[in-house]
C-alpha cells in the first residue's frame, strides 16, 4: 500500500506495522541515511522502532553481553530514530523476501509486484553487533530474480590499530564467500581542511566545514594516503559572519541592513550595536559641514580622511587576507551617508539625520554628486536639488527606514559587484539577476545576503586555501548557479571538482574523518561488494557515543594521540529464486 502511495508523491508521514515497526519511505532525491554503504537511487523503505513506542519488542529476548554494549552505543535520551533488534530486522527481512518470492505458490498472491529496495535499522544486539540489515531485489525487466542481502556492522570507537583488517586478509574473505577468481579494490578518503588550514589558537564555533572527497582504483594497504591521480571533490559548508573573516565588517553591515529591512516587514526595527563609536548625527552633521565648504560639489571619496574605511582589524589578519576585499574608491554622497547612518541607534536620530540633509539640500548648501542609474528616493531628492527645487517629504511612519535602506541596499550592491567583477569572477550581466531593482525590496535584500555568502566563500577559499583564480572562477560559476534557483541556505554543500595536489599540504600529514575501501567482483547484477570503513563520527544516526572523532588519552602502540575510529563493515550475499 505504501509503496502504490508513493507511486503518486512520497508519503509525509510513516506508516505503522504491528504496532512496534515504523516504515518510511524514501524518494530518490533525499538523503538517504545509507549512502555510505549503498548507492542506490531510487525509492527505499527504511524501517525503524516508532519514536513513543513504550509497548515491548515481540521478538525481544533477554539482553546478553553483546546487548549492554549495543545499548552503551544508543543514545540514552534523543528524538533521533530508534532501531529494532537484530531478530525482528531478520523476521521483517525474511517477510520482505517472501512475499516477492514466485516460489511461494501456496501464498496465493496473485501479482507479484517488485518492491522498492529495503533497509532496517538495527541496534547491534547480535555478536557482529549488526546496525543496519538491508535487501534488494534483483530484476530481469519487469521479473524479480532474486535478492541482494546485504549486512553492515559496527564497532568502536577504537584508537588501537590492532583492530583494524588486513586489507590481503579481506581479499581472500571476499573470493571465498563469493567464489571469485579476480577483484577488483576501489579507495575513498575524506579529510576536514577548514581545521587543518586554520590559524592557531582561533578556533571559533561554526557550521562551517570545507572537506574533501577523494576516490582512486587500485588499494595497496589499509589507510593509505590516496595518490595523486585519485579523483578528489572539494565540499565547502559556510556560515557567515566569522569575526576572523576579511569581510567580517561587511558582514556587520549587511546585519544592519537586515534590521532595516525587518524593520519595514514588521514595523518594528531591532536597532543592532553602533559600528561607530561616534554617533550617526554627529557624523552626519560634520560630514555636511565638510560639504558645505566645498561648494562646487568636489568628490570627497579620494580624501582619506575622509572616506569611510571598512576593513577588518589588520592586527587580526595578515597582508594576504587584507588586499583579498578592499573598500572601493568612488562612494558618491549616498554611499557615504550609509557609511554614517550605519550606526544609527534609534528612530529619533534617523529622522534627525535626515531632516538635516533635506535641510541642506533645500538651501542649496550642498551640490552633492551620485552614481547614475539609482532610484533610491534619496538620489531622486539629490536630483531634484540640481534645480532648485525638491519635493516635500514626510519623515514619519516607515519612509525613513525605507530611505535609508534604499541607500543601503544601492551601496552594498556596488561592493558584491565591484568585488566579483574586479576579481573577474563574473560580468555584470551574470550577476544582474543579484542586483535587479525589478523586484521588491526585501527580495533584493535576500539576493544581497546571497551575494554575501558568495562572497565569503571566495574569500575563505582564498585566504585559508590559497585558491588562485583557475579554482574561484568555476567555484563562482557553482555558487551563483544554485543561488539563482533557491533560496539563501548556508547549509548547502557546494561542491567543486579538483586535483588532489591543490589540496594535498593540507591533508597529507592529517588523519582522515572517513578512509574506506570497496573490494568488489562480477558485474552488472551480479556484482557482489565488501566494504571495510573506519570513520571518527558514528557511521549511523541511531548509534553514537560520547567520544566521538576525540583523541585517545591512553597510549596505544607507543604513540600519545591517536584518532578515535568508528570501524564498520558492509558484506552482501545473492539469492537467486531461479
Amino acid at each position: 500500500r505504501l509503496y502504490e502511495e508513493g507511486r503518486e508523491s512520497i508519503p509525509e508521514h510513516p506508516y505503522l506495522f504491528e504496532t512496534d515497526v515504523e516504515i518510511c519511505l524514501i524518494g530518490g532525491s533525499c538523503k538517504s541515511p545509507i549512502e555510505g554503504f549503498w548507492n542506490g537511487n531510487n525509492m527505499i523503505y527504511i524501517l525503524q522502532k516508532p519514536l513513543h513506542n513504550e509497548e515491548s519488542d515481540p521478538m525481544e529476548e533477554s539482553k546478553t553481553d553483546d546487548a549492554i554494549y549495543a545499548s552503551e552505543l544508543l543514545p540514552k535520551e534523543s528524538s533521533g530514530p530508534v532501531a529494532l533488534s537484530v531478530r525482528r530486522a531478520k523476521q521483517l527481512i525474511s517477510l520482505y523476501t517472501m512475499v516477492q518470492n514466485p516460489n511461494m505458490t501456496h501464498l496465493k498472491i496473485s501479482e507479484l509486484v517488485v518492491l522498492p529496495p529495503l533497509w532496517i535499522r538495527c541496534d547491534g544486539s547480535d555478536p557482529e553487533h549488526t546496525c543496519w540489515l538491508g535487501a534488494e531485489p534483483l530484476k530481469a525487466g519487469n521479473k524479480i530474480t532474486g535478492i541482494n542481502f546485504y549486512v553492515v556492522t559496527c564497532d568502536g570507537p577504537t584508537a588501537d590499530k590492532t583492530c583494524f583488517a588486513n586489507l590481503e586478509e579481506l581479499k581472500m574473505a571476499h573470493k571465498m564467500k563469493h567464489h571469485s577468481s579476480v577483484v577488483t579494490t576501489k579507495g575513498f578518503a575524506q579529510y576536514e581542511l577548514i581545521r587543518a588550514a586554520a590559524i592557531e589558537d582561533t578556533i571559533v564555533e561554526s557550521e562551517s566545514n570545507i572537506y574533501v572527497d577523494i576516490t582512486w582504483n587500485t588499494v595497496d594497504k589499509i589507510l593509505e594516503t590516496p595518490p595523486l591521480i585519485s579523483a578528489a571533490t572539494l565540499n565547502i559548508t559556510l556560515e557567515s559572519g566569522d569575526p576572523r573573516s576579511p569581510v567580517y565588517q561587511l558582514y556587520r553591515e549587511l546585519q544592519f541592513l537586515l534590521a532595516l529591512a525587518e524593520g519595514l516587514k514588521t514595523g518594528v526595527t531591532e536597532w543592532p550595536e553602533p559600528l561607530e563609536s561616534e554617533s550617526a548625527l554627529e557624523l552626519v552633521q560634520e560630514f555636511l559641514t565638510d560639504l558645505k565648504k566645498k561648494l562646487d560639489g568636489y568628490c570627497i571619496s579620494g580624501n582619506s580622511n575622509e572616506t569611510e574605511k571598512i576593513k577588518c582589524d589588520t592586527a587580526a589578519v595578515d597582508s594576504s587576507i587584507k588586499s583579498v576585499f578592499s573598500e572601493r574608491g568612488d562612494l558618491d554622497f549616498a554611499e557615504q551617508l550609509w557609511c554614517k547612518m550605519r550606526s544609527v541607534s534609534s528612530y529619533q536620530e534617523l529622522i534627525e539625520c535626515f531632516t538635516l540633509i533635506i535641510k541642506s539640500l533645500e538651501h542649496g548648501e550642498i551640490q552633492p554628486w551620485i552614481h547614475q542609474g539609482s532610484s533610491s528616493l534619496l538620489s531622486k531628492l539629490i536630483q531634484q536639488s540640481y534645480h532648485g527645487k525638491i519635493e516635500v517629504v514626510s519623515l514619519s511612519g516607515i519612509t525613513p527606514i525605507q530611505m535609508l535602506l534604499e541607500i543601503g541596499l544601492d551601496k552594498m550592491k556596488k561592493d558584491y559587484v565591484s568585488f566579483f567583477i574586479g576579481q573577474e569572477l563574473a560580468t555584470l550581466t551574470y550577476l544582474d539577476y543579484f542586483i535587479s531593482t525589478s523586484v521588491d525590496l526585501q527580495e533584493q535584500v535576500h539576493r544581497v545576503q546571497k551575494l554575501h555568502h558568495m562572497l565569503e566563500i571566495m574569500v575563505s577559499c582564498t585566504v585559508l586555501l590559497q585558491f588562485k583564480h583557475e579554482n574561484l572562477f568555476p567555484l563562482t560559476q557553482i555558487c551563483m548557479k544554485y543561488y539563482k534557483e533557491n533560496p539563501l541556505n548556508e547549509k548547502h554543500v557546494f561542491q567543486l571538482p579538483i586535483r588532489p595536489a591543490l589540496v594535498r599540504k593540507f591533508y597529507q600529514n592529517d588523519h582522515p574523518e572517513i578512509w574506506k575501501v570497496d573490494i568488489s567482483s562480477g558485474h552488472g547484477q551480479k556484482e557482489v561488494k565488501t566494504s571495510w570503513q573506519v570513520s571518527t563520527n558514528p557511521p549511523v544516526e541511531h548509534m553514537t557515543s560520547n567520544n566521538t572523532g576525540l583523541f585517545s588519552d591512553s597510549t596505544v602502540n607507543g604513540s600519545s594521540e591517536e584518532r578515535m575510529y568508528f570501524i564498520t563493515m558492509a558484506k552482501c550475499s545473492q539469492v537467486h529464486f531461479t
